[in-house]
């Protein structure tokens, strides 16, 4: 796949200019030769009387509307047949049903069925709804004031459009699909006596459903797409399935929904810009060390361990919102991992190489740069559980380099580990696996991108579908959306460890799982653990976070912040967004936690930084990346981040 995504639009080619005729030795007079216009309807034709009655300049508007229709239309089957035959090349999935729902829809079917009447009252329940939804809609067209049936969730931006409320039509259309969405996915989510799991695997995919049919995401159900596409006389039609032929083609035949402008920003220019070095690296890693701006630093260096489905610089957008730019604000030396983009060459390394390679390779030659006998460290979402398993390897080893550790939406005990466990049952588990033997041992970019676009589909699916293709809008600028579009490539035998042993056995919180020969006892680490959740973080919840934090045997703390996976991360303290939740007690229970918490406005990062600057040490001159025991290898971002899926 090409680094970077294809322009939107494409030169027409040039011709050549046809020689001029030789010139005749007498001119016939010139006859002026006006344009050819359309025929007008036959004077039998219904539509005569209209089209005479149009003035020229609606004529025009007429004509370039069905042009600009024909050439929309004309420009997606062109798309959509190049990518059949892309597709047509590509080896079937393994399974017709890899996520393993009819099983459970079966299963959830059956027992609704086994429950006549509370299929009945449901039913009775809709039609009761809808009885009242009709009655309303004809007071309001009587002119009488009404109150809606039904309105969207808090934070439904679908019908955001005032047409959606204001217009009779389209607010009857609206209220008639959250009815019956709503009735549906309830019904569903009310079965009793199934297996948890099935029924977990039906609600998610009913949602999708639902949301897959919601009439914003359809051209003549949303309001807002026909205004445009009158507007601009079809060219916002036009504009809008460009972008889809330039989505296709980017993925490769399969659609790729741009979120956002990827050719305005370059890694290391406009983000990831903080000045440092790369100080070390081998196979899977770059260390890189970043530049201090005090004079004086903490004595025990800090090193952070990302995610490796994505790249550091989540870290590092912009300098307003950089977490590594404020840490060194605080006097830390700051070290981070900037894992390789794996290609087929990597495909046998293991989550146990990771541990080794990365953990315990990478704090040495940190402490090594920083002459320290103790480090701190951060493991973030993914990175957090190879840490934590690392941790556990470690107090088993009796090795103590690691003075404190802190966890940002990190699992380490995955029993309530959200909707990605029904992406790890078996049967797709082995879809996986056939994918990344045909792809040379990894698992694309594209395909993690589709499953965390999954979980939210609304806001990371049909927004843009809608914007894009409907509208016709190019995606605006956003580092954030252009950092969740560069996602790394995954090595077969790492990620398949990890689905089946974190999200499969929950191993690791169950004292089974077993590393670098030892068995990972959690309640063995007795090292100063902080743990931060966030309170709407749909990938690792806050729940499963909190269970986790509950593993370790030393001190923990526990801190919840606002908002999700990302911006309750990545929140800089002068942003004044959000809150965050803080308690010194970890009771049984995360709902025993929240009901004795105390709430702070702003961000979480000064109470982790009043943590973690006593588990510093003192102070020391600040140490310049440059002029350390280990040479630099070249400037930070390094080289390893650069690298494109």
């Amino acid at each position: 796949m090409a680094d970077d995504a294809p322009a939107r639009k494409t030169a027409k080619p040039k011709t050549a200019k046809p020689k001029a005729a030789p010139k005749p030795a007498a001119e016939a007079p010139r006859v002026k030769v006006e344009p050819a216009q359309p025929a007008p309807p036959p004077a039998d034709n219904p539509a005569a009387d209209f089209y005479a009655l149009m003035t020229p300049e609606q004529r025009k508007a007429m004509e370039t509307l069905s042009l600009n229709l024909a050439k929309a239309a004309m420009t997606a089957q062109g798309a959509i047949a190049e990518a059949a035959l892309r597709q047509a090349d590509r080896p079937a999935a393994l399974s017709p049903d890899p996520f393993h729902v009819a099983p459970a829809l079966t299963e959830v079917m059956s027992r609704l069925a086994s429950q006549p009447d509370r299929i009945m009252r449901a039913q009775a329940d809709l039609f009761t709804k809808y009885l009242e939804l009709w009655r309303t809609a004809a007071q309001r067209i009587a002119g009488e004031p009404t109150q809606p049936v039904v309105s969207p969730s808090k934070g439904d931006k679908r019908f955001n459009d005032p047409d959606w409320s204001e217009h009779p039509m389209f607010d009857l259309m609206k209220q008639s699909y959250l009815l019956s969405a709503n009735w549906l996915n309830t019904l569903v989510g009310a079965v009793e006596d199934v297996d948890p799991a099935s029924k977990r695997r039906v609600e998610f995919f009913t949602k999708m459903l639902t949301d897959a049919f919601s009439p914003s995401n359809f051209l003549f159900s949303n309001p807002a797409a026909m205004r445009a596409a009158v507007e601009t006389q079809g060219e916002s039609l036009v504009r809008g399935m460009e972008n889809f032929a330039a989505d296709l083609e980017r993925g490769g035949g399969q659609l790729a929904i741009s979120q956002t402008d990827l050719e305005k920003f370059k890694v290391g220019e406009n983000v990831a810009t903080t000045p440092g070095k790369v100080v070390y690296q081998n196979d899977i890693l770059q260390l890189l060390q970043f530049s201090p701006t005090t004079e004086q630093v903490h004595e025990i260096p800090l090193l952070i361990f990302p995610p490796w489905i994505n790249k550091y610089y989540i870290l590092d957008l912009r300098p307003e919102n950089s977490m590594i730019r404020w840490l060194t604000s605080q006097g830390f030396t700051v070290f981070v991992a900037s894992w390789v983009n794996p290609d087929s060459t990597l495909a046998a390394k293991t989550f146990e190489d990771y541990m080794f390679e990365g953990v315990y390779d990478a704090t040495e030659q940190a402490m090594k740069q920083a002459g320290t006998k103790r480090i701190n460290a951060v493991g973030y979402c993914i990175g957090g559980t190879l840490l934590a398993c690392a941790l556990a390897h470690m107090a088993a080893k009796g090795d103590k380099r690691i003075n404190s550790a802190t966890f940002f939406a990190a699992q380490a005990d995955f029993a309530e580990a959200g909707d990605l466990l029904l992406f790890t049952d078996e049967t797709w588990l082995k879809e996986i696996e056939a994918r990344m033997d045909a792809d040379g041992g990894f698992l694309s970019s594209q395909s993690m991108a589709d499953t965390f676009n999954a979980l939210r589909g609304n806001d990371l699916i049909w927004s843009f579908f809608v914007s894009n293709y409907l509208l016709g809008k190019e995606p605006k600028p956003f580092d954030l959306l252009f950092w969740n579009a560069d996602q790394t490539r995954m090595p077969k035998a790492l990620h398949l460890f990890y689905l089946r042993n974190f999200y499969q056995r929950n191993a690791l919180a169950r004292g089974e799982l077993e590393l670098g020969g030892e068995t990972l006892d959690l309640s063995k680490v007795e090292t100063p653990i902080y743990v931060q959740s966030s309170k709407e973080d749909h990938i690792a919840p806050f729940r499963s976070v909190y269970r986790g934090a509950r593993c370790y045997g030393g001190p923990t703390t526990f801190t919840m912040a606002g908002s999700g996976h990302i911006a309750g991360v990545i929140n800089h303290p002068d942003a004044n967004k959000y809150q965050h939740w803080t308690n010194d007690h970890l009771p049984a229970a995360v709902d025993g936690w929240i009901a004795e918490a105390k709430e702070a406005a702003g961000s979480w990062w000064p109470h982790w930084a009043a943590w973690l600057k006593q588990r510093s040490g003192g102070m020391v001159p600040a140490r310049d990346p440059a002029k350390g025991p280990l040479p630099a290898l070249e400037d930070a971002p390094g080289s390893y981040v650069q690298v494109r899926s």
